[in-house]
């Protein structure tokens, strides 16, 4: 359940991707830093966070525990697997039923014996232009989880590719296509492409606001425009998936805030009025998670 305010859909407060990309900027662990941008984002409005950060990630709940208490803001954590090279080694020899079985127990019991359970499945994530068997073994399990729990699934896409394939599988499996979000797809630079998926009846993430350096912001607010044209708005959720300490705005980056002190001004200046931000911010959420307290 969420509390009132804005939610973003797709972060991670502590995530841990340094090993295998070999870089230290990979390991977000900078719980004083973060609780400062936690408290601005709460004095915006924000009440909610998706913390997407799943096993195999860095995930640290306790640690995720105390960045909500000591900012008021309510983070929501999740169960699930990511994408190769960054499953579990666990995950190669285990059954699709025992990954299933642990996932409904981090949802339903709670995660390492701290008590917080797990909202959402996921980040679950494709490779580029292709899901391995791996990736498809994990999709398999995430799917059979959420259809055991009725919990919201979210997927990670590598540069927007697989969009309308993750869809496609998800949906296929028997999942509600409303508690489906297909991630990143503003990466993919391709209205088209989106709009494919949104057809589908899927939610989908505009989760990578800021991340320029894959796709201006420009190009995000025109897709948007397209998609309220066509009838989508209530199937679209926004977010900035900062995973790295260069992007914290204390370290020279764009911060959580960018969203709230940039791309929503920009928003309003190109038309969309205060209905369609609290529909991406704050109704869409609500729809798709079920509620607020």
């Amino acid at each position: 359940m969420l509390y009132s305010g804005y939610t973003m859909m797709h972060e991670h407060v502590r995530i841990d991707l340094s090993g295998v990309k070999n870089d230290p900027d990979c390991r977000l662990d900078c719980q004083k830093e973060t609780i400062e941008e936690f408290k601005a984002l709460k004095a915006l409005g924000v009440g909610n966070i998706l913390e997407v950060t799943n096993i195999g990630m860095g995930r640290d709940v306790e640690y995720i525990r105390t960045v909500a208490e000591e900012s008021g803001i309510n983070i929501l954590c999740s169960t699930g697997f990511y994408k190769e090279p960054f499953l579990p080694d666990f995950v190669y020899t285990s059954s699709v039923e025992a990954l299933s079985d642990l996932m409904v127990g981090e949802i339903e019991e709670g995660i390492e014996n701290t008590g917080i359970k797990a909202s959402v499945i996921g980040e679950v994530g494709t490779s580029r232009n292709e899901m391995t068997a791996m990736e498809e073994k994990c999709f398999k399990a995430c799917s059979l989880a959420a259809k055991r729990t009725g919990k919201v699934i979210t997927t990670h896409t590598t540069l927007g590719t697989l969009g309308l394939e993750q869809a496609d599988y998800l949906i296929a499996e028997g999942l509600d296509p409303e508690k489906i979000i297909i991630g990143h797809m503003d990466l993919s630079n391709s209205v088209k492409v989106i709009l494919s998926v949104l057809s589908r009846g899927v939610n989908i993430g505009f989760d990578t606001i800021g991340k320029l350096n894959y796709a201006p912001d420009s190009f995000r607010v025109d897709a948007l425009k397209e998609i309220f044209s066509r009838g989508y708005s209530s199937q679209v959720v926004l977010s900035m998936d900062i995973t790295r300490k260069s992007h914290l705005k204390v370290n020279g980056g764009l911060g959580y805030s960018y969203l709230f002190t940039s791309f929503v001004p920009s928003l309003r200046e190109n038309g969309f009025s205060e209905g369609d931000i609290r529909k991406l911010l704050i109704d869409n959420p609500v729809r798709i998670l079920g509620g607020t307290l």
